[in-house]
């Protein structure tokens, strides 16, 4: 009896979870080590120097993931029929880079504005270390979604931490907003509130 579409479908997901369990569990042990083994950095008393370890971070994340993605897909068309865009010719190579593209700059976004968030509050030379030891596994993260995808698309969920990271980042900053504001009850009702969303949103879609 061949399988349904509902069935490719289910199984996909199932290997789909399995690969994302894996890469959460390599993504917080690597987060780990690389938060004992980075050197503390000096200064970080000053939010400027906090900032500018940010914006360095954001470098390596949009010169290693961003720019990359635009120079495969760059390289792509100017190498055979997909040269113009227009034509409608895509090879699932093209397609899944031109897929890890829009993804990758959605996903930018989010990490970039968690990297200040972060850098406005975790203000000793120690806890700084975090951001570095993020963006390295952010980073591999979405090389492993990339690689993962042309491997099937199930197995782009290697790289599911990368966005779990962003949110988490935003999360500690807007629970840290929300302390500054109205204490533990305003913590906990910015938290909330997303938490409410995201149920909703997965209310909605199921």
């Amino acid at each position: 009896m061949a399988e349904t579409r509902t069935d490719v479908w289910k199984s996909e997901r199932k290997s789909g979870a399995a690969a994302i369990a894996v890469s959460f569990a390599v993504s917080l042990a690597a987060w780990f080590v690389l938060l004992r083994l980075l050197p503390p950095l000096k200064g970080m008393d000053d939010v400027a120097a906090r900032m500018l370890v940010a914006v360095k971070c954001a470098v390596f994340a949009t010169l290693f993931c961003l720019a990359a993605g635009i120079e495969a897909v760059a390289h792509e068309r100017l190498q055979g029929p997909a040269f113009d865009p227009l034509a409608g010719f895509e090879t699932r190579r093209l397609r899944v880079n031109l897929r890890y593209l829009h993804n990758t700059l959605e996903q930018l976004i989010v990490f970039v504005v968690g990297l200040f968030g972060l850098a406005a509050y975790l203000d000793t030379n120690g806890a700084m270390r975090a951001l570095p030891a993020l963006t390295i596994v952010w980073i591999a993260n979405r090389y492993a979604f990339w690689i993962g995808y042309h491997r099937s698309a199930a197995m782009r969920g290697l790289g599911a931490p990368s966005m779990a990271i962003g949110l988490l980042m935003l999360l500690y900053v807007i629970a840290r907003t929300g302390n500054d504001i109205g204490g533990a009850p305003g913590a906990a009702i910015s938290v909330g509130a997303f938490l409410a969303l995201e149920a909703f949103l997965f209310w909605k879609t199921r």
